[in-house]
Protein backbone atom coordinates (compact mmCIF):
# COMPACT_ATOMS: atom_id res chain seq x y z
CA UNK A 1 0.00 0.00 0.00
CA UNK A 2 1.13 3.52 -0.69
CA UNK A 3 2.57 4.80 2.49
CA UNK A 4 1.09 8.36 2.62
CA UNK A 5 -2.30 6.21 1.85
CA UNK A 6 -2.04 4.62 4.86
CA UNK A 7 -0.85 7.37 7.00
CA UNK A 8 -4.28 8.90 5.99
CA UNK A 9 -6.37 5.89 6.25
CA UNK A 10 -4.91 6.23 9.87
CA UNK A 11 -5.32 9.40 10.08
CA UNK A 12 -8.55 9.66 9.30
CA UNK A 13 -10.08 6.47 11.55
CA UNK A 14 -8.03 8.48 14.42
CA UNK A 15 -9.97 11.41 13.37
CA UNK A 16 -13.39 9.38 12.94
CA UNK A 17 -12.67 8.11 16.94
CA UNK A 18 -12.07 11.14 18.35
CA UNK A 19 -15.30 12.89 16.80
CA UNK A 20 -17.03 10.56 18.45
CA UNK A 21 -15.66 10.27 21.41
CA UNK A 22 -15.98 14.21 21.31
CA UNK A 23 -20.15 13.82 20.29
CA UNK A 24 -20.56 11.63 23.56
CA UNK A 25 -18.83 14.41 25.97
CA UNK A 26 -21.10 17.15 24.01
CA UNK A 27 -24.02 15.00 25.07
CA UNK A 28 -22.77 15.27 28.36
CA UNK A 29 -25.15 18.65 29.37
CA UNK A 30 -28.48 17.23 28.03
CA UNK A 31 -28.32 14.08 30.10
CA UNK A 32 -27.36 15.88 32.92
CA UNK A 33 -30.40 18.08 32.56
CA UNK A 34 -32.47 15.18 31.65
CA UNK A 35 -31.73 13.69 34.92
CA UNK A 36 -32.33 17.28 36.82
CA UNK A 37 -35.90 17.32 34.87
CA UNK A 38 -36.96 13.62 35.82
CA UNK A 39 -36.19 14.37 39.72
CA UNK A 40 -37.64 17.75 39.34
CA UNK A 41 -40.80 15.92 38.02
CA UNK A 42 -40.81 13.46 41.25
CA UNK A 43 -40.10 16.35 43.41
CA UNK A 44 -43.37 18.29 41.92
CA UNK A 45 -45.52 15.52 42.43
CA UNK A 46 -44.13 15.18 45.98
CA UNK A 47 -45.08 18.99 46.10
CA UNK A 48 -48.66 18.79 44.68
CA UNK A 49 -49.20 16.19 47.26
CA UNK A 50 -47.84 18.27 50.25
CA UNK A 51 -49.72 20.59 49.05
CA UNK A 52 -53.09 18.92 48.86
CA UNK A 53 -52.75 17.61 52.31
CA UNK A 54 -51.83 20.81 53.75
CA UNK A 55 -55.20 22.80 51.62
CA UNK A 56 -57.47 20.05 53.41
CA UNK A 57 -55.72 20.90 56.84
CA UNK A 58 -56.27 24.62 56.30
CA UNK A 59 -60.21 23.81 55.20
CA UNK A 60 -60.76 21.53 57.81
CA UNK A 61 -59.63 24.01 60.08
CA UNK A 62 -61.21 27.04 58.73
CA UNK A 63 -64.56 24.41 59.13
CA UNK A 64 -64.02 24.19 62.34
CA UNK A 65 -63.66 27.95 63.22
CA UNK A 66 -66.51 28.84 61.23
CA UNK A 67 -68.44 26.27 62.96
CA UNK A 68 -67.64 27.46 66.14
CA UNK A 69 -68.93 30.88 65.21
CA UNK A 70 -72.27 29.36 64.33
CA UNK A 71 -72.42 27.63 67.66
CA UNK A 72 -71.90 30.90 69.64
CA UNK A 73 -74.24 32.33 68.01
CA UNK A 74 -76.88 29.56 68.24
CA UNK A 75 -76.29 29.92 72.04
CA UNK A 76 -76.91 33.37 71.62
CA UNK A 77 -80.21 33.03 70.04
CA UNK A 78 -81.32 30.68 72.80
CA UNK A 79 -80.51 33.29 75.16
CA UNK A 80 -82.71 35.74 73.41
CA UNK A 81 -85.60 32.91 73.07
CA UNK A 82 -86.21 33.08 76.63
CA UNK A 83 -86.62 36.80 76.65
CA UNK A 84 -89.15 37.35 73.67
CA UNK A 85 -92.69 38.85 74.65
CA UNK A 86 -94.47 37.73 71.74
CA UNK A 87 -95.17 34.54 70.10
CA UNK A 88 -94.70 36.17 66.54
CA UNK A 89 -91.60 37.14 68.11
CA UNK A 90 -90.58 33.67 69.21
CA UNK A 91 -91.39 32.19 66.34
CA UNK A 92 -89.22 34.36 64.57
CA UNK A 93 -86.13 33.66 67.20
CA UNK A 94 -86.96 29.66 66.96
CA UNK A 95 -86.37 30.29 62.84
CA UNK A 96 -83.62 32.06 63.13
CA UNK A 97 -81.95 29.25 65.56
CA UNK A 98 -83.41 26.50 62.76
CA UNK A 99 -81.42 27.93 60.34
CA UNK A 100 -78.08 28.09 62.40
CA UNK A 101 -78.65 24.86 62.90
CA UNK A 102 -78.87 23.64 59.32
CA UNK A 103 -75.43 25.22 58.78
CA UNK A 104 -74.02 23.88 61.85
CA UNK A 105 -74.89 20.39 60.39
CA UNK A 106 -73.65 21.43 57.19
CA UNK A 107 -70.49 22.09 58.57
CA UNK A 108 -70.43 18.89 60.48
CA UNK A 109 -71.43 17.02 57.48
CA UNK A 110 -67.76 18.93 55.53
CA UNK A 111 -65.51 18.63 58.62
CA UNK A 112 -66.55 14.73 58.34
CA UNK A 113 -65.70 14.33 54.65
CA UNK A 114 -62.46 16.80 55.13
CA UNK A 115 -61.40 13.96 57.81
CA UNK A 116 -62.09 11.20 55.22
CA UNK A 117 -60.22 12.99 52.58
CA UNK A 118 -57.33 14.25 55.13
CA UNK A 119 -56.65 10.18 55.39
CA UNK A 120 -56.48 9.10 52.05
CA UNK A 121 -53.93 12.45 51.11
CA UNK A 122 -51.71 11.63 53.86
CA UNK A 123 -51.59 8.26 52.64
CA UNK A 124 -50.33 9.61 49.02
CA UNK A 125 -48.04 11.96 50.37
CA UNK A 126 -46.74 9.16 52.19
CA UNK A 127 -46.61 7.36 48.97
CA UNK A 128 -45.45 10.37 46.91
CA UNK A 129 -42.57 10.79 49.60
CA UNK A 130 -41.27 6.95 49.08
CA UNK A 131 -41.24 7.39 45.75
CA UNK A 132 -39.04 10.90 45.50
CA UNK A 133 -36.57 9.16 48.48
CA UNK A 134 -36.35 6.32 45.38
CA UNK A 135 -36.49 8.60 42.46
CA UNK A 136 -33.45 10.62 45.05
CA UNK A 137 -31.61 7.93 45.33
CA UNK A 138 -31.26 7.03 41.59
CA UNK A 139 -30.45 10.23 40.55
CA UNK A 140 -27.37 10.42 43.11
CA UNK A 141 -26.11 7.06 41.39
CA UNK A 142 -26.85 8.19 37.79
CA UNK A 143 -25.66 11.69 38.12
CA UNK A 144 -21.75 9.83 39.79
CA UNK A 145 -21.79 8.20 36.78
CA UNK A 146 -22.54 10.52 34.50
CA UNK A 147 -19.67 12.51 36.55
CA UNK A 148 -16.97 9.56 36.15
CA UNK A 149 -18.03 8.82 32.19
CA UNK A 150 -17.43 12.37 31.58
CA UNK A 151 -14.46 12.27 32.87
CA UNK A 152 -13.34 9.23 31.26
CA UNK A 153 -14.54 11.26 28.02
CA UNK A 154 -12.50 14.02 28.62
CA UNK A 155 -9.26 11.59 29.32
CA UNK A 156 -10.31 9.71 26.10
CA UNK A 157 -10.52 12.85 23.83
CA UNK A 158 -6.84 13.87 25.11
CA UNK A 159 -5.54 10.93 24.41
CA UNK A 160 -6.73 10.34 20.78
CA UNK A 161 -6.13 13.89 20.17
CA UNK A 162 -2.69 13.29 20.83
CA UNK A 163 -2.97 10.34 18.48
CA UNK A 164 -4.20 12.00 16.08
CA UNK A 165 -2.28 14.76 15.79
CA UNK A 166 1.03 12.25 16.07
CA UNK A 167 0.15 11.01 12.77
CA UNK A 168 -0.50 13.99 11.18
CA UNK A 169 2.62 14.98 11.72
CA UNK A 170 3.55 11.82 9.89
CA UNK A 171 1.86 12.64 7.22
CA UNK A 172 3.97 15.07 4.16
CA UNK A 173 2.43 18.22 4.00
CA UNK A 174 0.78 18.11 0.57
CA UNK A 175 -0.80 14.83 1.67
CA UNK A 176 -1.74 16.58 4.98
CA UNK A 177 -3.42 19.77 2.93
CA UNK A 178 -5.65 17.68 0.62
CA UNK A 179 -6.95 15.90 3.56
CA UNK A 180 -7.74 18.76 5.32
CA UNK A 181 -9.14 20.61 2.56
CA UNK A 182 -11.51 17.55 2.03
CA UNK A 183 -12.69 17.48 5.53
CA UNK A 184 -13.37 20.95 5.46
CA UNK A 185 -16.02 20.39 2.76
CA UNK A 186 -16.88 16.82 3.31
CA UNK A 187 -16.63 16.18 7.35
CA UNK A 188 -14.84 12.91 6.45
CA UNK A 189 -11.56 13.02 4.02
CA UNK A 190 -10.66 9.34 3.41
CA UNK A 191 -13.70 6.49 2.08
CA UNK A 192 -13.53 2.83 1.49
CA UNK A 193 -14.58 1.90 -1.80
CA UNK A 194 -16.23 -1.81 -2.43
CA UNK A 195 -17.94 -3.60 -5.05
CA UNK A 196 -16.91 -0.35 -7.41
CA UNK A 197 -18.88 2.09 -5.64
CA UNK A 198 -17.79 5.05 -2.53
CA UNK A 199 -19.36 4.00 0.63
CA UNK A 200 -20.13 7.07 1.49
CA UNK A 201 -21.34 9.21 -1.50
CA UNK A 202 -22.08 5.78 -3.05
CA UNK A 203 -21.66 6.35 -6.76
CA UNK A 204 -20.25 4.21 -8.61
CA UNK A 205 -16.71 4.58 -9.98
CA UNK A 206 -15.30 3.22 -13.60
CA UNK A 207 -14.22 0.25 -13.58
CA UNK A 208 -10.84 0.56 -15.00
CA UNK A 209 -10.61 3.21 -11.83
CA UNK A 210 -11.78 0.58 -9.51
CA UNK A 211 -9.06 -1.57 -10.61
CA UNK A 212 -6.47 1.27 -9.88
CA UNK A 213 -7.96 1.75 -6.88
CA UNK A 214 -7.71 -1.65 -5.67
CA UNK A 215 -3.64 -1.49 -5.91
CA UNK A 216 -3.93 1.21 -3.61
CA UNK A 217 -0.49 1.92 -4.75
CA UNK A 218 -1.54 5.89 -5.38
CA UNK A 219 -3.75 8.35 -3.73
CA UNK A 220 -6.98 8.53 -5.98
CA UNK A 221 -10.37 10.74 -5.04
CA UNK A 222 -14.09 9.65 -5.50
CA UNK A 223 -14.61 11.96 -9.06
CA UNK A 224 -18.19 12.82 -6.95
CA UNK A 225 -17.27 13.44 -3.69
CA UNK A 226 -13.65 14.25 -4.13
CA UNK A 227 -13.00 12.30 -0.84
CA UNK A 228 -9.56 9.86 -0.85
CA UNK A 229 -10.62 6.69 -1.23
CA UNK A 230 -8.83 3.23 -0.48
CA UNK A 231 -9.74 -0.79 -0.99
CA UNK A 232 -9.54 -3.02 1.57
CA UNK A 233 -9.25 -6.57 0.58
CA UNK A 234 -11.99 -8.67 2.23
CA UNK A 235 -10.79 -11.12 5.10
CA UNK A 236 -9.72 -14.75 3.50
CA UNK A 237 -12.77 -17.29 4.78
CA UNK A 238 -11.15 -20.34 6.16
CA UNK A 239 -12.24 -23.64 4.85
CA UNK A 240 -13.70 -25.86 7.44
CA UNK A 241 -11.94 -29.04 7.61
CA UNK A 242 -12.68 -32.37 6.75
Amino acid sequence: MNPDLEKLIRLQRAESELRRVEVELAEIPSRKAELEARLEAERSRLDAARDAQGGSQRARRQHESDLQALEAKRSKYKAQLMEVKTNKEYTAMLHEIEGVEREIRGLEDQILAEMERAESLAAEAKREEAIFKEAEQRHAVDARSLEKGAAGLTEAVDRHTAARDAIAASVPADALELFRRVATRRGTAVAEARDGTCLLCHVKLRLQMFVDLKRNEEILQCPSCNRILFYEPPVPVASPGP
